[in-house]
């Protein structure tokens, strides 16, 4: 039986594919920068992590101003997914205690990727989502990875910092596997939360095109069904 942190959703669409590429160059450049630095790797994507929740959240909330009606709950979801990836950032910041340089750097990847998501989220909700959830795919695995080199003594089980225990509510004794075993968890979340709204997403633009074809079709099949009872009546 397959682990669920192993789970990895099923490319379908041409853009699920250029989607695969993106964020197979994102890995690339994080391993060949990081390398086994895994608490600096977690800063910058905690710190990207943290950008979709809010801006999906800033859409929907100005989208059901607009249309007058209740957004179903997604606002507040997408918030609380902005503020535990934001948690997650200033967990690591405790532990990774990242140069001035790699700041720097950490915020001009923020910047680059709020505009390249708003305008993504903007123009298709439904790739936007999907690319999240593909995200935190890798987010599941390389936080793997963070454990395994815990465990094998690469890297120093630390205590846990204090304000990831108190935001997971965590022992007093609690160590630094301890926290990428939560945030692991976090991830998985969202990812199978994003990927559920691009499925849903999917369906209500099948349905629309369903819709569609089905009243252009209509008056078609009006002609023709005249056409056969004139037809018919010649014939009687």
């Amino acid at each position: 039986m397959q682990n669920p942190l192993d789970w990895k959703y099923k490319k379908k669409r041409l853009s699920d594919y250029f989607t695969a590429v993106a964020i197979g160059g994102l890995r690339l450049f994080a391993d060949t920068f990081f390398r086994e630095r895994h608490g600096h790797r977690a800063v910058v994507l905690e710190t990207v992590a943290a950008v979709p929740g809010m801006v999906g959240s800033m859409h929907n909330h100005l989208l059901s101003l607009r249309r007058m009606k209740h957004d179903n709950g997604l606002v507040r979801m997408l918030m609380d997914e902005a503020e535990n990836e934001r948690m997650h950032l200033l967990t690591f910041v405790e532990v990774a205690k990242p140069s001035l340089l790699e700041r720097m750097m950490i915020s001009a990847t923020q910047i680059a990727f709020l505009g390249f998501f708003t305008l993504a989220y903007t123009f298709n909700k439904r790739a936007a989502h999907r690319f999240i959830g593909m995200l935190e795919e890798e987010a599941v695995e390389s936080y793997t990875h963070y454990l395994d080199a815990i465990d094998s003594g690469k890297i120093e089980n630390i205590d846990a910092p204090q304000i990831a225990k108190d935001y997971w509510k965590l022992p007093d004794d609690a160590k630094l596997r301890d926290v990428v075993l939560m945030v692991r968890d976090d991830e998985a979340e969202h990812r199978d939360v994003n990927h559920a709204c691009a499925d849903k997403l999917e369906l209500v633009i099948a349905n629309r095109r369903a819709e569609k074809k089905r009243m252009q079709q209509t008056p078609l099949e009006k002609s023709a069904r005249k056409t056969l009872r004139r037809a018919q009546k010649m014939a009687g």
